[in-house]
């Protein structure tokens, strides 16, 4: 697999059984703290191979730091934040490259493994499956509240600690119960992956805003205004395509064009096999565990 389907990843067949997968991702600090920077980051880039269905092997840290205007103990607090996070999922950061850049950026590249008959993509989704979504929406116009100084101490720290929580245990149970396809929700936003996973599959959607899982306080951020420029982004790129029900509020469409950073796995699974899926969810702690749409074999997306 390469960029043919714009999946999360690369993947390398070396034999019958192992296949390689290969992923990269960074930007630039989305809060204060570089320990929770180097977190977020790392688990944002693990997050690829889980959506792939695969284990991480290793990572590669990649830093950009304003040495004239950061003291180096920057970069090794980020890096102490990635490492811990690496270390959970049983991997080590095992070299990588710096260099000195205009504003600070960090990221992993990241190997997994996966057995070739096991890859998960973002086009294999059948008529009828649903789709469960695993973490909580609204990150995005969370961080932007945080750079406002919006938010409660309480709040942001929820946010953080969501953003930093990895996927595997999702991947754990959908691998359990076997999906037909998956990504992983980040900067296209729910809408952007969901439709990304329906025409992949050469199918339509329809997307149900009524069962969505929201992180505390981001209805309060969007009701008072404040949301990333990327939504507006987001909606002006897909919101042709969609068919927008009457009942649909200009926050419910931010909300599901709300970038998300570190976002939950969105897996594509037979209707008939949902409620395992979202019990095995539950039994494994997942932050969310919700039916968010359907694929149909009607074409078109329809949101409402």
């Amino acid at each position: 697999m390469g960029l043919e389907t714009g999946d999360d990843g690369a993947v390398v067949r070396l034999s019958d059984d192992i296949a390689v997968i290969q992923t990269v991702d960074f930007f630039m600090p989305i809060v204060d703290d570089p320990v929770d920077f180097g977190r977020i980051a790392a688990a944002n880039s693990l997050s690829d191979v889980y959506a792939m269905g695969g284990v991480p092997v290793t990572a590669l840290a990649i830093l950009g730091l304003p040495i004239g205007k950061l003291d180096a103990s920057v970069g090794a607090a980020i890096l102490e934040g990635a490492g811990s996070v690496c270390q959970s999922a049983g991997i080590q950061i095992v070299g990588g490259h710096s260099i000195d850049d205009a504003e600070p950026k960090f990221g992993l590249s990241v190997t997994g493994r996966v057995h070739p008959d096991q890859i998960w993509k973002n086009s294999g989704g059948c008529a009828g499956d649903h789709l469960v979504l695993t973490k909580p929406l609204g990150s995005g116009t969370l961080t932007t509240a945080i750079k406002k100084g919006a938010l409660t101490p309480v709040q942001e720290r929820n946010v953080v600690e969501i953003m930093c929580a990895l996927n595997d245990t999702a991947a754990a149970a959908a691998r359990t119960v076997g999906v037909h396809a998956a990504t992983d929700v980040t900067g296209f936003a729910l809408l952007g992956h969901a439709i990304e996973i329906a025409e992949g599959s050469g199918l339509g959607l329809d997307l149900d805003l009524s069962a969505l899982p929201v992180i505390d306080g981001a209805l309060d951020m969007l009701n008072q205004g404040i949301a990333p420029g990327a939504t507006r982004r987001n909606l002006e790129y897909y919101g042709d395509r969609v068919e927008w029900s009457d009942s649909v509020t200009d926050i419910q469409k931010k909300l599901v064009g709300d970038p998300q950073t570190s976002g939950g796995l969105l897996l594509s699974v037979a209707p008939e096999r949902s409620t395992d899926l979202i019990q095995a969810l539950r039994e494994q702690g997942t932050l969310a565990s919700a039916v968010v749409g359907t694929l149909s074999a009607s074409p078109g997306i329809r949101v409402g």
